[in-house]
């Protein structure tokens, strides 16, 4: 346990305890959302945030924050690819949670809350609660329960429900697709990876409720909140601060756009693999092999991956990914085939026509269901890969004579 985590336990239990964030009159405290920005490494591309609670009177200024997890924990590595991700709330003093984002060149702003000393007490008594090690775990989803939903949660309940009921009535910007492709896009192949593995859930319709599972956004949201009586009403941000500049390069506003970007790629990698259905050369023949067992390969394996997703693990963002029907387990029979091609000069038996005509008409159909406006996965780039590879294979298998 954190020494400051121990203290404040401490101070929660002390009826002797100095006049402070614990105990001080609602009236002398101010609340407000603190948000850092993306760093450089995956894990922080998303940002984070806590809200902090602080005694005027005392200068005692505490951040609760819920993105605390253990790489030491038993079984760490299992569970998380599992999707069993054991997070818990924490408590910092603020100068040392800014002092360490400001080290890492993110920005940190702070936005103080307009609360009345109702909602002040009643925030302050549930963090209390929520950050005794009996209250302080949770089960962490990447989209719907992280550190930020919890913070957004926290402070919608103080409220009686008026962030929620604001922010669902206005459309969000985009997809968790989306926003994972925008933020992870300083790292390609990581961002890349990701995006095949998401299944339907990461194309849902968004509300700005949903898309404030990211600190920025519900940074930005807020903004806009009112609180009060109507007649009475006035901003939830009654105060608006840069604590720390930003010194990193900012996320890109927008994902990038994959479709011809992969298109390109598909036609490159598909052009040697259909070399054997216009030529003879033995050497044409040993570098499609080579090619084609490379894509084969990737879809196999790639297929294994997204079906261990869907049916051996909690990452619902995983679940159903249409992207099976263009990589399955089942192209990784089809390696000794393209070699017996290049060997024979044509194809051996009928399994590997078979399943080059399946594959290809997969893919097909998984692109034309994307003419249907409420088809629930948008993974038009990765068909667009995998569908002229297929017909290079379609065009060598079908061959009937040298």
């Amino acid at each position: 346990m954190r020494p400051t985590l121990l203290l404040l336990l401490i101070l929660c239990l002390s009826p002797l305890a100095h006049a402070g964030v614990v105990d001080a009159p609602a009236s002398q405290l101010e609340v407000s959302l603190m948000t850092y920005g993306p760093g450089d490494i995956y894990w922080e591309r998303f940002g984070h945030d806590a809200i902090e609670v602080r005694d005027t009177v005392s200068g005692e200024s505490i951040a609760f924050n819920y993105g605390v997890f253990d790489f030491d924990q038993a079984n760490f590595i299992l569970n998380f690819a599992r999707g069993i991700m054991a997070y818990r709330m924490d408590a910092e003093p603020t100068a040392s949670d800014v002092a360490f984002y400001a080290s890492e060149g993110r920005y940190v702003q702070r936005q103080r809350l307009a609360l009345d000393d109702a909602q002040k007490d009643r925030l302050r008594r549930f963090l209390l609660w929520n950050v005794q090690p009996a209250n302080a775990g949770y089960r962490y989803d990447y989209y719907v329960d992280n550190c930020t939903t919890r913070v957004r949660d926290a402070l919608d309940d103080a409220l009686d429900g008026a962030l929620s009921r604001q922010l669902r009535a206005r459309p969000g910007g985009m997809t968790y697709r989306e926003q994972t492709a925008r933020l992870m896009s300083n790292q390609p192949w990581l961002m890349l990876g990701m995006d095949l593995g998401l299944g339907p859930f990461a194309d849902q319709p968004m509300n700005a409720w949903k898309e404030a599972f990211l600190p920025m956004v519900l940074e930005n949201e807020i903004r806009q909140v009112r609180i009060g009586a109507p007649g009475s009403e006035r901003a939830l941000v009654a105060d608006d601060t840069s604590v720390v500049p930003a010194r990193l390069v900012p996320p890109p506003a927008t994902p990038p756009e994959l479709r011809w970007i992969l298109l390109g790629v598909g036609v490159l990698w598909a052009t040697p693999m259909a070399l054997p259905a216009v030529t003879r050369r033995r050497g044409a023949r040993t570098l499609a092999a080579i090619v084609s067992t490379v894509f084969l390969l990737f879809a196999g394996l790639a297929g294994i991956v997204m079906l261990g997703l869907w049916t051996l693990t909690l990452h619902r963002s995983a679940w159903g990914n249409f992207n099976l029907l263009a990589y399955q387990p089942l192209a990784l029979l089809l390696v000794p085939a393209v070699w017996r091609l290049r060997h024979a000069g044509r194809p051996m038996g009928r399994f590997a026509p078979r399943v080059a005509v399946v594959s290809a008409v997969a893919c097909g159909v998984a692109l034309a269901l994307h003419l249907w406006p409420d088809f629930p996965q948008r993974n038009v780039p990765w068909l667009l890969l995998a569908l002229p590879c297929w017909m290079a294979l379609l065009a060598c298998f079908g061959r009937r004579h040298d």
